[in-house]
């Protein structure tokens, strides 16, 4: 079963400021405002309220963490990176129905972007963009084609994956250039790959793992809707791998790119 932790957030506010509200508005109407005599549930509600409210505010609008459980955006981000997801950089939204209100950005290509999976929106999911809306995207022998411009890629040698990744070593190091973001992807010679070529609906945006042959991504289920976008990756704050002597310190800090 899985818990919605943004809406017991939302819910729990709400009901904390209910409760205090009510008090205070009758006990002021009353003119016995005494708060030695307030109730526990009372006492609770006002204590908490506020520190709900601003984790609510801080975490539906400006930063929300997440933790990297997968290999798919090797070697970008790793298994057991903890890493600040920008909740502003695509608009701002209402938490729990998600829906923009305030128009701030759009994604672009290279970004590493968070999104609720399309056919199951209770699951978050990480991707790159690759295709914006109205491209054509295609994935041919391994390389990713925009508009029918062949994305280059330069190699850098054999991959050497460490701690919980280390089964990726020996992967195929590359440095590819999208038209607005450089990054590193990892790819497998030996390993089938999915082809074909389609273009990005309006509203939509078409997603990659930079880890291309373990990767879970739109060339299996299609594009991302606007609606499910949940914000930009912007930093690793914390990596923690139990396979790897723990606490990776040199990832503290670092900017995702």
């Amino acid at each position: 079963m899985h818990f919605d932790f943004s809406a017991a957030l939302t819910l729990a506010t709400f009901v904390t400021g209910l409760i205090a509200g009510i008090y205070w508005l009758t006990q002021r109407n009353k003119g016995n405002l005494d708060e030695s005599k307030e109730p526990v549930l009372v006492e609770y509600a006002k204590s908490f309220f506020p520190v709900l409210l601003f984790v609510l505010v801080l975490r539906s609008f400006i930063f929300e963490p997440f933790r990297i459980p997968s290999s798919s955006m090797m070697p970008t981000l790793l298994i057991g990176d903890f890493i600040l997801v920008n909740k502003f950089s695509y608009g701002i939204r209402l938490p729990v129905v998600n829906t923009k209100v305030i128009n701030i950005g759009q994604p672009k290509r290279g970004d590493i972007m968070v999104f609720r999976y399309p056919k199951n929106p209770s699951l978050d999911y990480i991707k790159r963009v690759i295709a914006l809306p109205g491209d054509k995207v295609g994935y041919f022998d391994k390389h990713v084609y925009i508009n029918g411009q062949r994305i280059t890629q330069k190699p850098l040698g054999l991959y050497e994956g460490v701690g919980q990744g280390s089964n990726m070593t020996g992967a195929l190091l590359q440095h590819e250039s999208l038209p607005t973001q450089e990054h590193d992807v990892l790819i497998m010679q030996s390993r089938p790959s999915i082809e074909g070529e389609t273009v990005v609906p309006e509203g939509h945006y078409f997603m990659m793992g930079d880890n291309r042959d373990n990767s879970n991504d739109s060339r299996y289920w299609g594009t991302v809707p606007e609606e499910n976008i949940v914000g930009k990756a912007v930093m690793i704050w914390m990596n923690w791998d139990s396979e790897n002597s723990g606490i990776d310190w040199n990832r503290l800090g670092s900017t995702i790119h």
